[in-house]
């Protein structure tokens, strides 16, 4: 039996789900106020809603990648052409299009004193790229991990406002 279209509020619990994979959370932020337990159940049984998350966890996992190669590039790429650019009087035009010039963020051309070139900071790259790292792994823990310390965390709140 083929699924129906989806609604919006369906859509919306995807795209809750694709970012949390909490289900009962995804369902009560799309609306589904009234059991969204039962309804986060009912949903993910349906295959049109599975391989509408699966698209979605897709393109946001490609574009982490692309800012995670970009983050890469700007941390621990070369500077090689962009010194080249900066102490070579005769560069021709064309030339510019094979350099890699990817980890400058501004070009200044002082008139008589030459070109002052700078970069991005490579040590914020370093920051982002850990951030991510640090993100990927707390989405690899398990889920009985996550409940666990969530737990913990609520029992602590309850102490410290006894105290």
């Amino acid at each position: 039996m083929k699924d129906k279209p989806l609604s919006e509020k369906e859509k919306l619990f995807c795209t809750y789900y694709s970012v949390t994979v909490n289900a009962v959370e995804s369902a009560y932020k799309a609306g589904y106020t009234i059991a969204p337990e039962r309804a986060a159940i009912k949903l993910l049984r349906r295959e049109s809603i599975n391989e509408y998350i699966s698209g979605l966890t897709a393109v946001r996992k490609s574009s982490t990648d692309e800012v995670v190669a970009g983050l890469r590039r700007l941390a621990f790429g070369c500077i090689g052409d962009a010194l080249r650019l900066a102490f070579e009087e005769n560069i021709d035009i064309s030339e510019l299009k094979e350099m890699d010039l990817f980890a400058i963020s501004e070009i200044k051309v002082n008139k008589g004193k030459g070109v002052e070139i700078k970069f991005f900071d490579r040590i914020k790259a370093l920051e982002k790229l850990s951030g991510i790292a640090e993100r990927k792994d707390d989405e690899g823990r398990s889920d009985i991990f996550r409940a666990i310390e969530e737990g913990a965390e609520a029992l602590r709140y309850r102490s410290d406002a006894v105290e």
